[in-house]
């Protein structure tokens, strides 16, 4: 069995002072992904025994930036999306394994005003895509992640109220179903066809504790992998950042 856990940690430095080292050694994962980790390795005071550890940061400070910590070494590690979307934020870090191609992204968000939304249409959803179909044409992928969209009505706990708002643009839900019509599958929707699961919560109004939230957080597989696919979870009850932890056992 693989365990993989994706989690936006809003700030590494900031999720070890709420017990992220304590969340580590009771889940275990064989392959732990990181998005907005906000730091670089020479800013982190951290010990994973067991775990080697893979840094894509940004380069302006304090921004972005994912990390992946694996208990298995991978065959070969690449930054970015190469000429496609030169990736300067440290928002896609891809690790090469014997039986899967393994990708964390952190998708940028399109602001309140939508002033990246064309970017985000136009340039990094195709250059993510073109990616993950090129690395799915020698194996099968696993991409994990916060891909910064609500995918269906049930992604969200208000859709009416947030449509054509950043995470539920008409724009936003296309790139993500064009990744579907590649053959990905959303793993939790392998397993559960309802709505009120999210991973994501406004720190405004109390909206955690009342569940009024958005998935925005995914692992999705090439379908190669999915009758191996033994659970898909979203780790609600882990605090220390807004984001919610999403796993994957593949036997």
């Amino acid at each position: 069995m693989t365990r993989i856990v994706s989690w936006n940690v809003n700030g590494l430095r900031a999720a070890l002072r709420k017990g992220f080292l304590d969340f580590v050694a009771a889940e275990n994962p064989d392959i732990l992904c990181l998005q907005e980790v906000r730091a670089t390795p020479d800013q982190v005071a951290i010990d994973l025994p067991g775990y080697a550890a893979h840094w894509h940061p940004a380069r302006r400070k304090g921004y972005a930036g994912t990390a992946v910590f694996t208990k298995t070494a991978p065959l070969a590690v690449d930054r970015g999306l190469g000429e496609r979307a030169p990736d300067t934020e440290g928002r896609v870090l891809t690790l090469d394994y014997p039986r899967f191609a393994l990708v964390t992204v952190y998708t940028p968000n399109v602001g309140r005003t939508l002033a990246r939304l064309a970017y985000r249409a136009r340039t990094w959803d195709p250059a993510f895509r073109a990616h993950v179909c090129e690395l799915a044409a020698r194996k099968p992928v696993v991409f994990c992640g916060d891909l910064n969209v609500a995918h269906q009505e049930i992604d969200l706990a208000d859709p009416d109220g947030n449509r054509g708002n950043a995470g539920f643009t008409d724009e936003e839900r296309a790139g993500f179903d064009a990744l579907l019509a590649e053959g990905f599958l959303d793993t939790f929707r392998q397993f559960t066809t309802q709505g009120g699961h999210y991973t994501w919560w406004s720190y405004w109004g109390k909206a955690r504790s009342a569940n009024h939230g958005w998935r925005i957080d995914y692992v999705c597989v090439s379908p190669q992998l999915r009758a191996g696919l033994a659970r898909a979870d979203i780790l609600g009850d882990v605090t220390g950042s807004d984001h919610a932890p999403v796993a994957v056992t593949l036997d």
